[in-house]
C-alpha cells in the first residue's frame, strides 16, 4: 500500500517537473470587438511566448471570450508552433541573421559573453524564453509586437550551426574552416 503510494508521488512530481520545464509569457492582451447584428462581440486576444530556456521556442495567438480562456488557447497554440534553436558555449547565435513577419523586421548578431540581451520588446520575451543570453538585436519597419515576435522566430528558425553546413554539404567540418 505505501509503495503504490509513493509510485502516485513520483508521478505527480514527473508529470509537475514536465510542465514547469515551459515557461510562458504574456506578450500582449487585446479587447476586440466583432460587429454583428445584435451590436458589438467582445472579445480578448492574447499573445504568449512560450519557451524552456534550453533552445526551444514557440509564439501563439489565442482568442477568447475571458482573458484566461486566451492565454491558455495561447499557450496551446505556442506549443504547436515551436522551433529550435542552435545555441553557442556562450549561449548566443551562431551567426548574425535577418527574420521577417508580417511589416516586421528583426535584425539579430552574436555577442560577446557578459553582453546580455539587447532588444526591445516582443523580440526580448521570444530571446529569453530561448535560452540566449548574450545577443543584439533590433526591430525594424513595425512595433505590432506579434509580427515583431513572428519576425523573432523566423530569424532563430533560419539560424544553422558549422555541423549542419558540413551534413548538407557531406563535407567533414574541418574542411569548412579551409
Amino acid at each position: 500500500m505505501a509503495e503504490q503510494q509513493q509510485q502516485r508521488r513520483k508521478k505527480n512530481n514527473r508529470t509537475k517537473e514536465k510542465e514547469s520545464e515551459w515557461q510562458e509569457r504574456v506578450v500582449q492582451i487585446r479587447r476586440v470587438t466583432k460587429v454583428v447584428k445584435g451590436g458589438k462581440n467582445l472579445s480578448f486576444r492574447a499573445i504568449v511566448v512560450i519557451g524552456n530556456e534550453k533552445g526551444q521556442v514557440g509564439v501563439g495567438v489565442g482568442k477568447a471570450a475571458d482573458v484566461i480562456g486566451a492565454v491558455k488557447k495561447g499557450v496551446a497554440d505556442g506549443k504547436k508552433h515551436i522551433v529550435e534553436v542552435p545555441l553557442t558555449k556562450s549561449n548566443s547565435i551562431p551567426h548574425p541573421v535577418n527574420g521577417v513577419g508580417g511589416g516586421a523586421k528583426v535584425m539579430m548578431r552574436p555577442a560577446a559573453p557578459g553582453t546580455g540581451v539587447i532588444a526591445g520588446g516582443a523580440v526580448r520575451t521570444v530571446l529569453e524564453l530561448a535560452g540566449v543570453q548574450n545577443i543584439l538585436a533590433k526591430q525594424l519597419g513595425s512595433n505590432n509586437p506579434l509580427n515583431n515576435a513572428r519576425a523573432a522566430v523566423n530569424a532563430l528558425s533560419a539560424l544553422r550551426t558549422l555541423a549542419d553546413v558540413a551534413q548538407e554539404r557531406d563535407l567533414p567540418v574541418e574542411h569548412l574552416y579551409a
